[in-house]
């Protein structure tokens, strides 16, 4: 059992709930909580089950507890008083053959010792660091060996340092004293607590203190009724009637003496004590185990949140708009078009061309190398129209995944945190390089499609780099994105390159080199946008959440395995 406790306080320990869910505070509150449990309770109880007894006495504010705890030890180990809080640093209070159980790190290892026999303490080994919760010890031979007794602070306390102590505390113990008074006993904290005893199935003895003697009868009756509506049936319920203290805050002679004979017969009688660390134990590990369940759903919902936010970032970088400006003929218009009618003589050879399209390629050929193309100057328009079209997108879909994962719970606080609407600061850079890639490899393809001796001869005629920046045009050359006299312009660009291209390689090369070419570039965009899109996804990883619910699984079921045999 300590092996698969081991096993599941590691799984529960690398639980995160960073996003934020309909679940994801109180999971992350009752990680914390657990884990204490476990290291305060569980793990060193199984290793020694005949180790003392610990009662934690808890209740409200001003129910008199230190004053309780006083009495008990017949001396005022713990401060009380008027002023709110008073137990600011729980006090635990053993014998002295029991110092080594409680002085070590074995049973709340988080909680710095200090050391004080009377209600000042004395600092210990370790210095208390500011806001880290301090344990005083203090012996005493009032207390039988094998039991202790622990004052936990208020659990309705201003302080939520001293609340969340509180329950810490509690969640360590072999069994709990409440002390509540005729004024409190109703009230909804106290009931909560009792609740949660009744989850844990807890020992658990209820002391009703400072009761009026003309209420006394009525509202132990009415306690009694309400514990046993609340499946406490079986709880002690001890009255303390209201009466003046004594010169030290200790209760009257005798009025404690019912908690204290309890108390001492469960130290006295192995097989009593026995059965309530049985019992505690089986109740604490089952809780512990339905709120590792409760924590592998929290988990189900980061899973989720975590793959919606991907979902928003990836539509918003989809490359539908890229892919038809790259295929619509937009690339054409403007400097494109003006460079490549500088290249090929737009105007009359578009006239010529039109009454001999039919002729002979190396006609075309002959009329195309008359005239020095400026091929360099088509292939500068081309990077620069890409590259503006493709730094647009980036920063358009910047915009709006930061914009989807602003309007989403979970995604809204990384957009504060780190998510600037823009395309990251190398992509202008990365996306010019990528170009430049591409062409390179057009003319790769080019070289290699134009290996044969025949067709060599007519790439030299043309010239390498002016087969291939005919080849980048017609990658861009369908009309569908232009109007009015853009149409027939670049329709007759097309026209050009597809003519030139057929006439070096022939109608199948020419379609297969513009497959190749166009999907080469598609592939290079999509490379791009996913580096882009990384930027928001890396901060929602969804393998995480989906690792850390399948170890705490198998870690519950490997525990509730142990407790089954």
């Amino acid at each position: 059992m300590e092996a698969a406790l081991g096993q599941l306080r590691a799984s529960i320990a690398r639980a995160e709930f960073p996003l934020t869910t309909a679940t994801s505070a109180a999971a992350t509150r009752d990680r914390s909580r657990l884990l204490d449990q476990i290291d305060d309770y569980l793990l060193p109880r199984y290793a020694d089950v005949d180790a003392p007894l610990l009662a934690v006495v808890g209740g409200s504010t001003g129910a008199g507890k230190s004053t309780l705890v006083n009495s008990l030890i017949g001396a005022p180990v713990s401060a009380s008083g008027a002023l709110r809080p008073t137990t600011r640093s729980p006090v635990l209070i053993h014998h002295p053959q029991d110092r080594e159980w409680f002085a070590g790190n074995r049973v709340l290892p988080t909680l710095v010792r200090t050391h004080g026999e009377g209600t000042t303490a004395r600092p210990g080994s370790e210095d208390v660091a500011p806001g880290r919760a301090a344990l005083r010890m203090v012996t005493s031979e009032a207390l039988p060996a094998g039991l202790a007794l622990l004052d936990a602070p208020d659990l309705d306390s201003v302080v939520e340092q001293n609340r969340e102590l509180a329950h810490q505390l509690l969640a360590a113990a072999d069994l709990w004293l409440f002390v509540t008074t005729a004024h409190r006993y109703a009230d909804a904290v106290p009931w909560e607590l009792l609740n949660l005893a009744a989850e844990r199935n807890v020992v658990i003895a209820v002391v009703l203190d400072r009761i009026p003697p003309r209420v006394r009868q009525e509202v132990h009756t009415d306690l009694t009724r309400m514990l046993r509506g609340n499946g406490l049936a079986e709880a002690p319920l001890f009255d303390i009637p209201e009466s003046d203290l004594t010169s030290q805050g200790l209760l009257p002679a005798g009025a404690a003496q019912p908690v204290r004979d309890w108390l001492h017969g469960l130290s006295a009688d192995a097989q009593a004590r026995g059965e309530v660390v049985r019992r505690t134990l089986t109740g604490a590990t089952g809780h512990a185990l339905g709120q590792a369940e409760t924590l592998i759903e929290a988990l189900t919902d980061q899973h989720a949140a975590a793959q919606h936010l991907h979902t928003l970032a990836t539509q918003a970088y989809r490359t539908d708009a890229v892919r038809e400006a790259l295929s619509d003929g937009a690339m054409l218009r403007g400097e494109v078009l003006a460079r490549w009618q500088d290249l090929v003589g737009a105007g009359e050879f578009f006239q010529k061309l039109q009454s001999r399209i039919g002729r002979a390629r190396d006609r075309v050929s002959a009329y195309v190398t008359r005239r020095p193309p400026p091929e360099q100057q088509v292939e500068v328009a081309i990077t620069d129209g890409l590259h503006a079209l493709l730094t647009a997108h980036a920063d358009a879909s910047a915009e709006r995944a930061r914009a989807a994962w602003a309007r989403d719970g979970a995604g809204r606080d990384l957009v504060a945190r780190a998510l600037p609407g823009r395309a990251s600061a190398d992509f202008s850079e990365r996306a010019a390089e990528q170009i430049r890639a591409w062409q390179r490899h057009l003319l790769e393809l080019v070289g290699s499609e134009g290996a044969g001796k025949r067709t060599t001869a007519r790439l030299l005629a043309f010239g390498v780099n002016g087969v291939g920046v005919a080849l980048m045009v017609l990658v861009f050359a369908s009309t569908g994105g232009l109007t009015g006299g853009e149409v027939a312009v670049a329709g007759g660009t097309a026209v050009v390159a597809q003519k030139v291209l057929e006439a070096v390689f022939g109608d199948d090369a020419v379609r297969r080199l513009t497959t190749a070419a166009r999907t080469d570039l598609l592939a290079r965009v999509e490379d791009l946008m996913a580096a882009e899109v990384a930027r928001f996804t890396r901060l929602v990883p969804t393998d995480q959440p989906r690792d850390a619910r399948a170890r705490l699984t198998e870690a519950v079921a490997q525990v509730r395995g142990r407790m089954d045999t």
